[in-house]
């Protein structure tokens, strides 16, 4: 199966350029009366998979980019990874399918699953409405834990504003 990346590239009408200026990240909120971040790090892949690294480095969220969603069209299904399962960077991990095409969902960074969302089994669409949603009722795939591997591999990641830039950019180069 392919990567989200590459089903995008062959997947994406043409029209979709327009929708790719749109800002990809979310903003942080940040508590004004707190001197310690609770919030997570969010770092994406090229890709297209996100992960919300938790402020000690030991647990994290893991899912696709609005980017992504929106290029994938209406999700009708998605399989999720095994709970327990350890995984490398860029192991695949799980799978979504659109009426457009079909595409596996790697993993940002080395890291265990501990849990995943079972409301994407029955509401695989959960992802096109809240892919970036990390709560309750979000498009998240699954929760994992972190080691020092996975932490190291999170550099090799995308920020928001650099994630915004490189589909900005890969937006621009369907154009021609």
């Amino acid at each position: 199966m392919a990567s989200i990346a590459r089903c995008l590239r062959s997947a994406r009408p043409s029209g979709f350029s327009s929708l790719v200026k749109s800002s990809v990240s979310r903003p942080i909120a940040i508590r004004s009366f707190s001197v310690t971040s609770t919030n997570a790090i969010r770092k994406y892949t090229k890709e297209h998979e996100w992960i919300d690294l938790s402020a000690d480095n030991k647990t994290g969220v893991i899912g696709i980019s609005e980017y992504a969603a929106k290029a994938l069209g209406d999700v009708v299904f998605v399989e999720l990874p095994e709970a327990s399962k350890k995984v490398k960077a860029g192991d695949a991990i799980g799978a979504v399918e659109s009426v457009k095409s079909a595409a596996d969902i790697n993993a940002p960074i080395s890291c265990k699953i501990t849990a995943v969302n079972v409301l994407l089994e029955e509401k695989p669409g959960t992802i096109n409405q809240v892919p970036e949603d990390d709560s309750h009722g979000g498009g998240w795939i699954a929760k994992v834990q972190v080691d020092e591997e996975g932490v190291k591999d999170l550099e090799a990641l995308m920020d928001p504003e650099a994630y915004a830039e490189f589909t900005a950019a890969e937006g621009e180069g369907e154009d021609h």
